[in-house]
């Protein structure tokens, strides 16, 4: 998988892509991420990639011709299979959305900054809206890499077990149930005797109630 993401403040991502399970993807080469600076595509010498808002009101705007010269140019040497869009007013992000995008190929993330990006962008080039939730960030970068590890962590090939993201929380609607490891009893706190008792058919259903129990209790929405 490739994905590339356009940001005014690259060096944000260094760190999120540099370790754990998306370090991991890299290394194996199932992971392609390639970081762009906006101001690659600048419109003048200074670097501008922003301008004041029509009408008036706090907050800078990115420019239309930047960011249509930065995905003109990237999609000469490739065709997305989805443009998103990191902003607030986008759908929410979940791990139905996660599923899907990682089985696509090559994807594109504008991160968005200030007070956003120009609508015309919105409609003319992005096939994709995404949140990561009810509230503010100062840009889009860590929203980004939110997205690019949930995906990431998909990929056959980058869990040393791929049957472990199909028992997390969310794949079937309902929250993980809880975990326990050595030793069996700390503190007089005791793990469940059924765990220790080595019969995997009822351990599965254990943690079927389990995970039930612990959605309708935290979660009922999912249900």
């Amino acid at each position: 998988m490739q994905i590339h993401i356009i940001s005014v403040a690259p060096d944000l991502l260094d760190s999120p892509f540099a370790h754990s399970i998306i370090k991991r993807a890299r290394g194996k080469g199932l992971l392609n991420i390639h970081v762009h600076n906006l101001r690659k595509w600048a419109i003048n010498k200074h670097g501008q990639v922003d301008d004041y808002q029509y009408g008036g009101g706090a907050g800078m705007v990115i420019m239309c011709e930047p960011l249509v010269n930065a995905i003109d140019e990237l999609q000469k040497e490739k065709k997305f299979d989805e443009i998103i869009y990191m902003t607030p007013d986008g759908k929410t992000f979940n791990q139905q959305t996660a599923n899907r995008l990682s089985l696509k190929e090559n994807i594109l993330i504008i991160c968005g900054h200030y007070k956003g990006i120009d609508e015309r962008i919105r409609e003319h080039y992005v096939t994709m809206e995404i949140s990561i939730g009810d509230y503010v960030l100062s840009g889009g970068e860590l929203a980004a890499a939110i997205v690019v590890d949930a995906i990431g962590r998909l990929l056959p090939g980058v869990l040393n077990d791929e049957t472990s993201a199909l028992t997390d929380s969310f794949q079937d609607n309902l929250l993980a149930p809880p975990v326990y490891t050595r030793p069996a009893s700390f503190k007089d706190w005791q793990v469940p005797d059924i765990l220790l008792q080595g019969d995997p058919k009822k351990v599965e259903e254990w943690r079927s109630e389990q995970s039930i129990k612990r959605t309708q209790e935290r979660r009922p929405d999912l249900l």
